[in-house]
C-alpha cells in the first residue's frame, strides 16, 4: 500500500503515496475545518448579539471585561479593552471572522493561524484566567491547537497553494 514510489508534491518534492502518506498530508485539514468554522461563528455571534456590542449591560462585552479585569492576568489588557468596549467588541468580531476565513480557505493561512493564536492568548489571559484547574479554561486548548496552524500553515487545499503554483508559472515566463 504505502510503496517507496511517490508522486511530485509541493515544490516538485517528491511525495509518499499510500493511505499513510495521504493521512499525513491532510491531517490538519480536520484542525483548520474545527478552527474556522468555530472563529466563523464564533464572529458572526458577536455581530447579531446586539446586547454583546453594547459598553454596558447583562451580557455586555463590557461587561464582561468588568468582571474578569482583576481576576486577569494582565489587567492593563482589559483596561484597554475598556477604554471603548463597543469598538474592542467590533475588533474581536471582525478578528475572529478574518481569521476563520482565512484559514477554512487557506489565504494567508499561517498569519490567520497567528491572529487565531494571539486571540486565543488574550482570551486566556483574560476571561479564562482565573479557570481552577486551568484546564477547564478551553482558551488555552485553542491556544495549542492553533500553534501546529501557525507552523505548517495550509500546505493542502488552499489558496495559498493555488497562488504560489500561479507564481511560479508566471514567474517562469516572465525572463524568457
Amino acid at each position: 500500500m504505502g510503496g517507496m514510489g511517490g508522486v511530485s508534491g509541493i515544490g516538485g518534492q517528491q511525495q509518499p503515496v499510500g493511505i499513510r502518506a495521504t493521512a499525513g498530508r491532510y491531517a490538519l485539514l480536520p484542525l483548520r475545518i474545527f478552527l474556522g468554522v468555530t472563529f466563523v461563528y464564533a464572529g458572526i455571534d458577536k455581530l447579531t448579539d446586539s446586547a454583546f456590542l453594547s459598553d454596558s449591560g447583562s451580557g455586555s462585552i463590557g461587561e464582561l471585561m468588568r468582571q474578569v479585569r482583576d481576576s486577569s492576568a494582565v489587567p492593563w489588557l482589559v483596561d484597554q479593552a475598556l477604554k471603548d468596549p463597543t469598538a474592542f467588541g467590533y475588533a474581536m468580531a471582525y478578528g475572529e471572522l478574518a481569521v476563520g476565513l482565512g484559514v477554512l480557505v487557506g489565504l494567508l493561512s499561517r498569519l490567520a493561524a497567528f491572529g487565531g493564536a494571539l486571540i486565543s492568548l488574550s482570551l486566556w489571559l483574560t476571561v479564562s484566567w482565573q479557570s481552577d484547574p486551568y484546564y477547564y479554561g478551553n482558551d488555552l486548548a485553542y491556544l495549542m491547537a492553533w500553534l501546529p496552524l501557525v507552523l505548517a500553515g495550509a500546505p493542502y487545499l488552499s489558496l495559498d497553494v493555488a497562488i504560489s503554483r500561479r507564481r511560479r508559472r508566471q514567474g517562469s515566463q516572465l525572463f524568457t
